[in-house]
């Protein structure tokens, strides 16, 4: 039987949280870098994101966010652009959905970017009513 050298397994591993949840600085884009949100995730470490300059982009998320922090389609992410290939990007950062408003307050991304902190009906005509209801004549011509 092998003598364990390690430091502990797989639960060791899995209760190391990085302590995220505190307020960290608000980090905005350098050159190079532009802010996307992710349209849907691919698996395999990579989304695709619409950037903020209007091209839809295969973003890989990099191996220190990897099984780290939890991205999801709607996300805000800021992207590392490559010189080489135009129409693949690299995932740097994540937003939080507090931080996404605040960069929507500082005017850093456009009006018309939905924010996604959940599903949410935007309908005016008053259509909260999803239900169907039936006559008791119907049913007894059956």
């Amino acid at each position: 039987m092998p003598k364990n050298k390690g430091k502990g397994g797989k639960n060791r591993k899995r209760g190391k949280n990085e302590a995220d949840d505190e307020k960290r600085e608000l980090v905005f884009k350098e050159d190079g870098q532009e802010y996307a949100q992710v349209l849907r995730m691919l698996g395999n470490g990579r989304c695709e994101a619409m950037c903020i300059d209007g091209t839809k982009r295969l973003c890989h998320i990099r191996g220190k966010m990897h099984k780290k922090v939890w991205i999801a389609a709607g996300d805000i992410i800021l992207v590392g652009l490559r010189d080489y290939q135009d129409d693949k990007a690299d995932v740097i950062l994540k937003y939080m959905p507090d931080e996404a408003r605040l960069l929507k307050a500082y005017g850093e991304l456009p009006e018309n970017t939905r924010l996604n902190e959940g599903i949410i009906d935007d309908e005016e005509d008053g259509g909260g009513d999803d239900y169907i209801e039936f006559e008791d004549e119907d049913i007894d011509k059956i």
